[in-house]
């Protein structure tokens, strides 16, 4: 395989672990500082929703670290038990972008819309990838199809890292005008929280730039070839 593809992941593997070291400490920081008012992340999540006149939503507990999540087709707002139980700044902040999401939702956010019809794409795209990639340096000078076929799955993974950016910013960006709007944190808690998102955000843009510079290696090698 191409030494420019093994220097992309290897790069990009290193911004990701760091990225990703940085929001765990972020996390874990924030977590040991509790909020003034003591909710815990569910009422937190909840309070948003009811704010909102969202009541179709539900709050439920997740597993693991870190898993916090919105499904649009199920309309649940999934916490990890470190949110769902914290009182910190942390579970707030997470509880609050998971419910940002919610809110998208339910006022028809076209980026958001976008990026959930593009899911059973991406899956199919994405598992198949790496074989892809595999037999695509391979074959590329007799079946140059394969090749095309490997840009169109990794473009459509870059498109679907393009788009979930502002839908994650737009969410972190909901969330925390509905912290300090409420006052269910503000000041050096608002702060933290704006700290804590700032990084989680982090996370896609590495993804982003990680599968856009592959696309376009790849899209460029075959262009070259042709």
């Amino acid at each position: 395989m191409d030494i420019f593809v093994y220097a992309i992941v290897i790069l990009f593997s290193i911004a990701g672990f760091a990225v990703s070291s940085m929001l765990k400490s972020k996390f874990s920081k924030y977590s040991k500082v509790g909020l003034s008012s003591g909710m815990s992340g569910a009422e937190v999540a909840g309070k948003m929703l009811n704010y909102y006149g969202i009541n179709d939503v539900k709050i439920v507990i997740g597993q693991g670290m870190l898993t916090d999540h919105y499904n649009p087709l199920t309309k649940t707002v999934s916490l990890s038990p470190d949110v769902f139980e914290g009182r910190s700044i942390s579970a707030a902040a997470v509880a609050a972008h998971e419910c940002g999401h919610a809110v998208q939702h339910a006022t028809a956010y076209p980026f958001l819309k976008m990026r959930s019809s593009l899911v059973p794409v991406v899956q199919i795209a994405s598992s198949l990838q790496q074989f892809l990639l595999i037999i695509a340096f391979i074959t590329l000078s007799s079946i140059p199809q394969i090749m095309l076929i490997t840009v169109i799955a990794f473009g459509i993974t870059a498109l679907f890292s393009l788009i979930t950016l502002p839908v994650e910013f737009d969410a972190s960006r909901r969330a925390l005008a509905w912290l300090n709007g409420s006052s269910t944190a503000v000041g050096r808690e608002y702060d933290g929280a704006k700290d804590a998102l700032k990084w989680a955000a982090m996370t896609y843009v590495v993804a982003a730039l990680s599968a856009l510079v592959m696309f376009i290696y790849l899209l460029l090698r075959f262009m070259n070839r042709n």
